[in-house]
């Protein structure tokens, strides 16, 4: 299956995703305001409890070169010292041949792109240059021309530019900088991901042409509407955890979407899914969702992965139907009646993963709370975070 104030023995995904090999390192973010992060073959995501930002890349421990772009929204320091450049004796792609395919500077205190020289090297496919304190894209027509793969996460990038004649990208990674609106990408038209994690954006648009794209992530920004998806046809996951939107609207285009992250927003109802007849992955954590209807997911019969953990949910009803559901999450709701999870879950073939902790299921008797979920759902293999004795 494919990014905080619950402990780690109660977040599913986080304690899933030690070893699935995803691209960005897990950082811990302080949850926004009041309202409390990959492809097809994404790994889970890095918390249930407000933060989703996939964070994508082999497990280090990463520090955020510029966080002062997070605790400050109007973040640009103009006082401060300048950031070391590399001094001109210094090369830092001396060691790297000129055909090398793969050029990864992390955390290099690069600001000047020109300064790296990268008009020398013939066929570059990726180029990774997080955790930086680069401002603007520069880079020569030979890297355009043949990068795949290009990433900036954690830098000082405000506005889009410097993209033209890439006809090859496929991955463009503008996560954690200080952007404000998408611009200057509708023509990147072989794309297939596109990060814009944590940044200051507070409208998606200018998306049309992207008729390739079957990933977007735009977690933790300032979105209140999920708009001007409709040319994303070919759209298979869709992550926008960790904004303020208040409903789930205009996705009826997106008839392939496999994947949808609502997490850590404002919802109150589960509705307009109807369309999305081939959602496998449901994530609505950390909303105020009150019940989930009879239509919410009438038409969701392929759903796999539920997570629906920390609202307010009194009654697990409507789920009958999913017969292919795998893991459901629904912690911290308002759960009581043993009878209903029995009711609705126990005739699920594939189902191993359930999580109640936290609810009155859980609280009102923890001595014989397990022994009863095993009773009412015995094909379980894992009760919240711990596996079931066989």
């Amino acid at each position: 299956m494919t990014e905080q104030t619950q402990n780690q023995d109660s977040n599913p995904q986080e304690q899933n995703n030690s070893d699935d090999g995803d691209k960005h390192a897990q950082i811990e973010l302080p949850p926004a305001d009041s309202t409390t992060q990959h492809s097809a073959s994404s790994g889970p995501l890095t918390s249930s409890n407000g933060w989703d930002g996939k964070l994508r890349m082999p497990p280090r421990n990463a520090v955020l070169a510029n966080p002062e772009a997070l605790s400050d929204p109007e973040y640009s320091d103009p006082d401060a010292p300048p950031v070391d450049q590399i001094e001109a004796d210094e090369d830092l792609l001396d060691d790297y041949p000129v055909d090398t395919e793969d050029i990864d500077l992390v955390h290099c205190r690069i600001s000047s792109l020109t300064a790296l020289r990268l008009d020398r090297f013939t066929k570059v496919e990726r180029l990774c240059l997080r955790q930086n304190a680069i401002s603007s894209i520069e880079l020569p027509a030979n890297i355009r021309a043949t990068v795949q793969e290009l990433d900036f996460y954690d830098n000082l990038i405000s506005h889009i530019k410097g993209l033209n004649e890439m006809k090859a990208l496929t991955s463009l990674d503008l996560s954690f900088n200080k952007i404000k609106h998408i611009k200057n990408v509708n023509h990147l038209t072989t794309l297939t991901e596109l990060y814009f994690v944590q940044n200051r954006i507070s409208k998606i648009e200018n998306l049309e042409g992207l008729s390739n794209l079957t990933m977007i992530e735009l977690a933790a920004n300032r979105l209140r509407e999920i708009e001007n998806l409709d040319s994303l046809t070919q759209l298979k996951e869709l992550w926008l955890g960790k904004n303020k939107i208040t409903e789930i609207t205009n996705l009826s285009p997106l008839t392939n979407l496999r994947l949808l992250d609502l997490k850590s927003n404002r919802l109150t109802s589960l509705s307009g899914l109807s369309t999305l007849t081939n959602l496998e992955e449901l994530y609505v954590s950390h909303n105020a969702i009150s019940s989930i209807t009879a239509d919410s997911l009438a038409t969701n019969k392929k759903l796999r992965v539920l997570d629906i953990s920390n609202n307010k949910i009194s009654h697990l009803e409507n789920i009958s139907h999913l017969t292919e559901l795998e893991e459901l999450w629904a912690s911290s709701n308002q759960l009581a009646d043993f009878r209903e999870v029995e009711r609705e879950l126990k005739d699920k073939e594939n189902l191993e993963t359930v999580y109640f902790e936290m609810n009155p299921l859980q609280l009102a008797g923890p001595a014989v709370y397990r022994n009863k979920v095993r009773l009412a759902v015995p094909q379980v293999k894992q009760i919240d975070a711990t596996f079931v004795k066989v």
